[in-house]
């Protein structure tokens, strides 16, 4: 079981770095058809990365307060490691879901007005 862990640890990075150039060129190939430069950073859009990276931190603090709470309060002699994972897990995926939900009323509310 031992030898297979650098033949498996070796497929795996190469098919992290063949997926890696993959989906770059399938997004640079995308921005082209848009009209856009892909070696210009400048044009790829990047909306609300403070609000997506500050939503994210809050829910990893906060379920990591959660974790913490539980572990001390309700499971005192048990193996409390695994929900800290869980409620990390949780905690930022939380805050992506309301990252993403606060764009797309943005985004609605601003086509709507375009338009109107």
């Amino acid at each position: 079981m031992e030898e297979l862990v650098p033949i498996v640890f070796f497929i795996a990075a190469t098919l992290m770095i063949v997926g890696i150039v993959y989906f770059r060129s399938r997004e640079n190939l995308a921005m082209i058809e848009k009209g856009l430069n892909p070696k210009d950073k400048q044009s790829r859009p990047a909306p609300f990365i403070s609000l997506k990276f500050g939503l994210l931190l809050i829910g990893l603090g906060s379920g990591l307060f959660l974790a913490y709470l539980l572990d001390e309060l309700v499971l005192w002699n048990s193996q409390g490691e695994p929900i800290y994972f869980a409620l990390l897990a949780i905690g930022g995926g939380l805050g992506l879901l309301g990252s993403y939900k606060t764009e797309l009323s943005w985004m609605e509310k601003n086509q709507n007005s375009g338009q109107a």
